[in-house]
């Protein structure tokens, strides 16, 4: 847990909002602030918990997990930390990919690239444990995609 303060509070600035100690010397269970009311929330448990997934940890963003199993956290970030984020991020020697999303054309990879075309801003990164986090920043372009496709028979790994 101590490693997932370091990293969640101290490197990415989410506030530590709650903790508990689980009962009967079970663990612990901490939450950090994501806005909008939202917590993004960890367990430590004593005795190594409920068993490993057995998932690898992923090394990038698409790094595929398994089906109709969660792939990453997203968190939306405001447009205008998106050069602070990154800052950030390079400052605190966290290895990440960047996207910029592109409604029509292809998407980029650096912040230079973002342009009247991209829908979303994108840093993607794992945390020390494997966990694949997106910080997000939400652009105008957005408005332009659609609701119209129909689902693709089969499973599907899904990311929030």
């Amino acid at each position: 847990m101590a490693r997932t303060v370091e990293f969640y509070e101290h490197k990415l600035g989410l506030r530590l909002v709650k903790t508990m100690e689980l009962p009967e010397g079970m663990g612990q269970h901490f939450f950090f602030d994501i806005g909008n009311g939202d917590s993004l929330a960890f367990f430590h448990w004593a005795d190594g918990g409920p068993g490993e997934v057995g998932l690898s940890h992923p090394s990038n963003a698409f790094t595929p997990s398994a089906d109709g199993s969660m792939h990453h956290v997203a968190i939306a970030i405001d447009p205008g930390d998106v050069p602070a984020m990154h800052d950030r991020l390079v400052a605190n020697g966290i290895e990440f990919n960047f996207v910029a999303h592109n409604v029509s054309s292809r998407s980029g990879n650096r912040i230079d690239d973002i342009g009247d075309d991209t829908y979303a801003a994108s840093f993607y990164f794992a945390d020390p444990d494997g966990l694949i986090v997106e910080f997000c920043a939400w652009l105008p372009a957005w408005e332009r995609v659609v609701n119209e496709h129909e689902p693709t028979p089969g499973r599907a790994s899904i990311s929030t």
